[in-house]
């Protein structure tokens, strides 16, 4: 019953742009809006290389020249970019958006790069893979990450594909604020997604419409963010080679005040744990096979007082994930006019 539910519903919420009744009109956006929601959108928003060139690369060092440039550019990338060497680092600067053209647009064995102070960038429609080192599944002698961020602002991380990295597919870090990481796929991997390197509590948040299949751990972890909101994600069954014991799903660590809303879980061990010092609340997620803690404690904080936002039911969010998430045939395409 619950799946054919969540099929009706899927269905029905499928249309692109279709609204909530009484939605505010920034929170009915469709699935492939050009402006982000939730924390990216706040204090100013997040609009990438708007306003500045258009530009497609096909090649590594095309790629690095326009991110790291002192201006804003769109940078449109066609077909795969196999960094060199192995797990080079690719520079990423403020006022850029980083699109892939299709579902063409790769980066293969790199890293993206935020330094300190980047701020506006979108990074939206990639396949970012195989930086994994053969043999090394727990990559304790590298830092290959897919994406990282180090106090930056303003970021968001759109329906992308994240495959075998040896590090973390996306890191967080160091008071990075104001981001949002939506329909992106997680996939094959151990260190996924993590958030923290900080004893402060700045960082702000907005996680939803993901698919994380086959990973182990960090789906996401978060460390002392000051509000970490986490919707209609879809966890799948995690990998574990040599190690079933230590696998988890959600994780609100340090101070985090962390709130996940109609979110679908299935065969998880731990889908949600909170330290005793941090605050969960859940509310409306659905469970299947799950094991382990599902932890909740404290108030956390109220999301709609800083942002609307299309809540799916929980039911809908496998057909609708399975169907929205990851690099888009359309996005990327089209040549902005701005």
């Amino acid at each position: 019953m619950a799946a054919f539910l969540g099929l009706v519903a899927a269905l029905a919420l499928g249309a692109v742009g279709e609204a909530d009744a009484g939605s505010a009109p920034d929170a009915t956006a469709d699935r492939f809006a050009d402006r982000p929601h939730g924390f990216a959108s706040l204090a100013g928003g997040t609009s990438g290389g708007a306003g500045g060139k258009v530009v497609t690369v096909t090649d590594q060092a095309a790629l690095a020249r326009y991110a790291a440039a002192a201006e804003p550019y769109v940078i449109r990338v066609a077909g795969t970019i196999t960094a060199e060497p192995f797990g080079a680092v690719i520079e990423v600067a403020s006022d850029k958006t980083i699109v892939g053209v299709g579902r063409s647009g790769e980066l293969v064995q790199g890293e993206l790069h935020l330094g300190p102070g980047t701020h506006n960038v979108i990074i939206r429609n990639l396949t970012i893979r195989d930086s994994a080192v053969e043999g090394d599944w727990d990559c304790k002698g590298t830092d290959f990450d897919g994406i990282q961020m180090d106090t930056a602002h303003h970021v968001w991380v759109d329906h992308n594909r994240f495959s075998d990295i040896c590090d973390g597919q996306l890191d967080i870090r160091k008071d990075s604020e104001y981001v949002t990481v939506s329909y992106n796929r997680f996939e094959n991997n151990n260190k996924t997604f993590g958030l923290g390197w900080t004893s402060n509590l700045r960082t702000q948040i907005t996680i939803d419409h993901n698919w994380f299949a086959r990973t182990k751990q960090r789906n996401p972890s978060v460390e002392n963010a000051a509000y970490a909101h986490l919707y209609n994600n879809y966890l799948t069954a995690q990998a574990d080679p040599g190690d079933p014991v230590w696998t988890y799903g959600n994780w609100s660590r340090g101070r985090t005040r962390m709130v996940i809303e109609n979110s679908y879980y299935q065969d998880v061990q731990h889908p949600y744990q909170a330290d005793a010092t941090a605050e969960l609340v859940q509310r409306g997620s659905i469970l299947r096979n799950t094991t382990g803690r599902h932890d909740t404690r404290g108030a956390a904080f109220e999301p709609r007082e800083f942002y609307d936002y299309r809540l799916d039911p929980a039911a809908a969010v496998p057909a609708l994930v399975k169907r929205f998430s990851g690099p888009q045939e359309h996005l990327g395409r089209a040549r902005p006019t701005h």
